[in-house]
């Protein structure tokens, strides 16, 4: 693996980014409409609550994770789909550039966008509300962690879906996070949910961490075993993305799909 190649398809993102401030301001402007929406939606609840519990950490906490989350995949669909709106697959892949090069190019400008959206979110949230991550203190590095690595599966993912199907497929994409925001369990436990949810429910790391995050708000401290779980079923999910991308890439081209790749589904 080439670490100027795969550097090179993060470096592309960033001129794309210097070049058009319309792709910038999406980087802020919905991590910040989330954050001041939920900040006061729990600043009302604290009102009316006769429970003493403080909402802040809990829901505008998971909100914060969440939208990390969809930054991450985000920003690796979103550096796949330049590619895609530009039709650039055959001049990118015609260089001895490798799948793996490729992806961790996506990844690597992926860790950037959302590093700056977890900034704002982070100043935003505390500014605007008190919300202070120290009060999670070092399990907010496994919690990011594991939420960081199921939003890179899912981008890639994403991409593979895109890749077989063809541009019309992107609409499958966007609402993906929103379609798994119920089983993630992001803002209620997991004994919310009837019997029959709660088996799939089980299979996404994102529930382990906010049910780590729940416990560590009421009691002052986040089951060990359920973070290493989720981070595990994160790193496995990775992996299982990689290979079903790679599958799919070598599919298009002894088809011949990537050379006819265009605005219609592809068959």
């Amino acid at each position: 693996m080439n670490l100027g190649r795969t550097a090179a398809i993060a470096l592309r993102q960033f001129y794309l980014l210097r070049g058009s401030p319309a792709r910038i301001l999406p980087m802020f402007a919905w991590v910040a409409i989330d954050i001041v929406l939920w900040g006061f939606i729990t600043r009302y609840l604290n009102s009316v609550a006769s429970s003493g519990i403080n909402f802040v950490p809990a829901l505008l906490g998971a909100v914060l994770l969440w939208d990390f989350l969809v930054r991450v995949m985000q920003g690796v669909t979103t550096a796949f789909f330049e590619d895609v709106w530009s039709r650039n697959f055959l001049n990118v892949f015609a260089t001895p550039l490798r799948i793996s090069e490729y992806v961790g190019g996506l990844v690597i400008s992926s860790i950037a966008n959302s590093s700056v959206g977890l900034v704002v979110m982070l100043a935003l949230a505390g500014a605007a509300f008190g919300l202070s991550f120290f009060v999670y203190g070092l399990m907010l590095i496994p919690f990011l962690l594991v939420l960081f690595l199921f939003g890179i599966a899912l981008g890639i993912f994403g991409c593979s879906i895109v890749l077989r199907l063809g541009p019309a497929a992107e609409w499958l994409i966007w609402p993906l996070p929103a379609l798994l925001s119920p089983l993630a369990c992001v803002f209620y436990p997991l004994s919310a949910l009837p019997r029959w949810m709660q088996v799939p429910a089980r299979f996404l790391p994102p529930s382990y961490v906010f049910e780590a995050m729940r416990g560590f708000v009421r009691g002052g401290h986040a089951s060990p075993s359920a973070v290493l779980a989720g981070g595990g079923l994160a790193l496995f999910y990775v992996l299982l993305a990689g290979w079903f991308f790679t599958r799919i890439f070598k599919h298009v081209v002894r088809s011949g799909l990537i050379a006819r790749y265009s605005a219609e589904s592809l068959s």
